[in-house]
């Protein structure tokens, strides 16, 4: 059995099983499904504008620390995928779009940016110089 035509039919059937979802829960909650959608959209819009940002900060670290960037790739691209996912309207796509937001590294970890050893050193060079009087300024 080949794989192609399997999965051409779950993406065909996808936007279906989206609508029944949606007259679904729309018969379970009422309007609150309505409200989930708004904020869903809204949150997809927020992640996609703040990955635009955060992308070229992520890449900027990842090449400072000598690692390879595809990592860097792979994670901007879960993060573009989710909010585009959050954004289509349904509710099988917003559980698969927190799916890919809570996988492991999706996220920076907090003091994951690389920072050299001596961190705290200002390294230059410094002159003293004189007033018109010869004192110290």
């Amino acid at each position: 059995m080949r794989i192609g035509p399997i999965v051409l039919l779950i993406i065909l059937s996808f936007p279906i099983l989206e609508v029944a979802g949606v007259v679904w829960v729309f018969e379970k909650i009422g309007w609150w499904a309505a409200v989930w959608l708004a904020c869903a959209a809204i949150g997809g819009i927020t992640l996609i504008r703040f990955e635009r940002i955060a992308w070229s900060v992520r890449m900027l670290s990842t090449l400072q620390s000598g690692t390879h960037p595809i990592a860097s790739l792979f994670t901007s691209g879960r993060v573009l995928l989710a909010g585009g996912l959050l954004i289509f309207p349904g509710f099988i796509s917003d559980i698969i779009a927190l799916a890919l937001l809570l996988l492991p590294g999706t996220w920076m970890k907090r003091g994951s940016i690389p920072r050299a050893a001596n961190d705290d050193v200002l390294e230059g060079e410094f002159r003293r110089e004189t007033d018109d009087n010869g004192r110290l300024r």
